[in-house]
């Protein structure tokens, strides 16, 4: 069978889809991308006047987003958020509750990994260039929430909040996008190949 019957016969599919499905299979998913998640926050490096450390959250989220696709992946983020905000430490730096200033930004991936699952679902992440805008697109989403939560949680104009929320994360979320860019579409072509 040839490559690209392949690929069509997978058109609507994410990942996730090539394990043989059940309700079994869901669950460990859906509980595998919040701890995946969770330690991927761990991975933190603090930025100077900022209350947001570069970690590796966003990446693991948009990642989950774009395995699990977005039903499965709204439902681990869900689950990532609802259980560091009862108490667990696996919010960035080791936080959890409800007071961090930068929740907005675990709030804003709950809507990019719905985002970034529908379009994976679509293709989105079957090529570079596709995966580049799906990731960018996803951050994008993060940033809109995020930013103006952490200036009405730390009490910061808008302005400030872009300058310690927004600006020093550009760099490493462009390298985060180029990983994906990597690591997707290459999945994609190894199923393919079986």
């Amino acid at each position: 069978m040839s490559t690209a019957a392949v690929s069509a016969r997978r058109s609507g599919q994410v990942l996730a889809d090539l394990i043989p499905s059940s309700r079994v299979r869901d669950v460990a998913l859906v509980a595998g991308g919040a701890v995946l998640t969770g330690v991927a926050a761990q991975i933190a490096v603090p930025v100077p006047g900022s209350p947001v450390p570069v970690t590796g959250q966003t990446f693991a989220a948009l990642l989950v987003g774009t395995a699990l696709g977005a039903r499965r992946g709204l439902l681990s983020l869900a689950l990532y958020a609802l259980v560091g905000m009862a108490g667990m430490p696996w919010f960035a730096e080791g936080g959890s509750g409800t007071a961090a200033p930068s929740l907005g930004y675990v709030f804003g991936m709950l809507l990019a990994v719905t985002v970034v699952g529908a379009l994976a679902r679509r293709g989105a992440d079957r090529s570079v260039l596709r995966t580049a805008g799906t990731m960018l697109l996803g951050e994008a989403i993060i940033y809109a929430v995020g930013v103006p939560y952490l200036a009405l949680a730390a009490d910061m104009s808008l302005t400030a909040a872009i300058a310690a929320g927004l600006t020093p994360f550009l760099i490493g979320d462009a390298l985060k996008a180029a990983l994906a860019m990597g690591v997707l579409p290459t999945a994609w072509k190894l199923v393919d190949k079986r």
